[in-house]
């Protein structure tokens, strides 16, 4: 498994140069294309520009297929970081050493104390924060698989639903304004799902001492 890591990322940086023209190729494709991009992107090959590119030009293009375009793109992303994820899994801390310790034990505290919400925003954040090391280490560390699924799927949903939105909201402007101002965007969108996740922890909070006093109740 290490060899095949090590064999992956050594044909990724002799290559590197040829990874723009090979995502334009595949955006050829229209729609499976963009299936195939996500998917590639999440697991060893960077092609995150070119996702976005095409599902904003399809969805310029047949604005009524947008929900299509963004279940495709969030499939290929999540079906990515599963392999992802299983091959970390197998090939255990290895898989992680091209990061330096500090990374890897910042990101592992955090997956360790905010579980999914970690996952999740990491999803969301812009370029060049670094998913990967979160999808790796999930695996090395076993990180419930159907927690990190549901992490990865409702982050894309999120993520790409508003790159969908945004084609149609603002045509083909909409790729020089995301490329301008995503850094922010994504923050804010960072920002409000953290404040859904602290509001829900908060009634909840206040809905469980009901539920003790009922029960001592009774």
């Amino acid at each position: 498994m290490t060899i095949l890591l090590l064999s992956i990322r050594s044909f990724l940086t002799k290559w590197s140069g040829h990874l723009e023209a090979l995502g334009r190729f595949i955006a050829t494709f229209g729609a499976p294309g963009l299936f195939v991009i996500c998917l590639l992107d999440s697991t060893f090959v960077p092609l995150p520009s070119s996702a976005d590119a095409l599902l904003i030009f399809l969805s310029i293009t047949s604005p009524h297929l947008m929900p299509f375009y963004v279940f495709l793109a969030v499939a290929g992303s999540t079906v990515g970081c599963l392999i992802l994820y299983y091959i970390s899994r197998r090939a255990g801390h290895r898989a992680l050493s091209k990061f330096s310790p500090a990374k890897q034990k910042r990101v592992k505290d955090w997956i360790d104390k905010y579980d999914m919400l970690s996952v999740l925003v990491a999803c969301l954040m812009p370029p060049p924060f670094p998913l990967k090391l979160f999808v790796i280490t999930a695996g090395v560390f076993r990180f419930s698989v159907v927690r990190f699924a549901l992490a990865i799927i409702i982050g894309r949903v999120i993520r790409f639903l508003f790159l969908g939105y945004f084609a149609i909201r603002y045509g083909t402007q909409a790729m020089q304004m995301l490329q301008k101002y995503y850094p922010w965007i994504g923050l804010g969108l960072v920002i409000l799902v953290i404040g859904i996740f602290v509001a829900r922890n908060l009634l909840k909070g206040k809905s469980d001492p009901e539920e003790v006093s009922l029960e001592s109740g009774n």
